[in-house]
């Protein structure tokens, strides 16, 4: 996975647009699989097209309208989309915009997840005294999606993944624990592991997070 390793980033601070362009940057790619981030200026669109897949957007800052012939979505900061198939779908903003895009394959989907539905990742899932809880968003061999709510006080011991991953903050704060050093993150931000990379979760408060998982290596 092309990005920062060992250190909070913000994906809408370090991918803001540029006057009158679009801007896509390619972070993974594995077959049929991709995440890319996407940075819209204000009044540019991207041209309604045809896939056989699903795109799972992510908006991280700004406004944006996804669109078919037929119908018009209107997502807002910290708001996300899985889009219809088969039908050209489009994406244009009138200030700016700056989202992330996941290749979403339909039988990997959790059934709580309607394509052609406006929602927020954080209210997937509820917050449960004392505990952690877990939503497999989607998956397949190669990519594995979960979104995680922790009650204050609760975490992750030290562990590895098998693959690069990429942490969403979706709602309160955390602390990161990666390679020995502790990491405070909160709504809005990213960190990334490496393969191998041991790390923990805590939540200081409560805190919720997605979490994208590379399974190959």
């Amino acid at each position: 996975m092309n990005e920062k390793t060992g250190a909070v980033f913000s994906i809408a601070r370090d991918n803001q647009p540029v006057a009158g362009c679009t801007i896509s940057k390619e972070v993974y790619a594995g077959g049929q699989d991709y995440i890319s981030y996407f940075s819209l200026a204000q009044e540019t669109d991207i041209s309604a097209e045809i896939y056989g897949y699903h795109k799972l957007l992510i908006l991280h800052e700004g406004s944006m309208e996804v669109y078919t012939d037929k119908q018009i979505w209107t997502l807002n900061e910290g708001e996300a989309i899985l889009t219809p198939t088969d039908i050209p779908v489009g994406m244009r903003t009138g200030t700016k915009a700056i989202y992330t895009e996941i290749s979403i394959r339909r039988n990997t989907m959790n059934n709580a997840v309607k394509a052609g539905e406006v929602f927020k990742l954080a209210e997937l899932i509820p917050y449960q005294d004392g505990k952690i809880i877990n939503m497999d968003f989607a998956h397949n061999e190669k990519m594995k999606f979960v979104i995680m709510s922790f009650d204050e006080g609760t975490g992750l011991a030290e562990h590895a993944a098998p693959g690069d991953a990429l942490i969403f903050a979706l709602d309160g704060k955390g602390v990161i624990g990666y390679e020995g050093k502790a990491y405070p993150i909160q709504a809005g931000e990213n960190f990334k592991f490496a393969a191998g990379g041991k790390h923990w979760v805590k939540a200081d408060s409560r805190f919720k997070m997605a979490l994208l998982m590379i399974l190959e290596g």
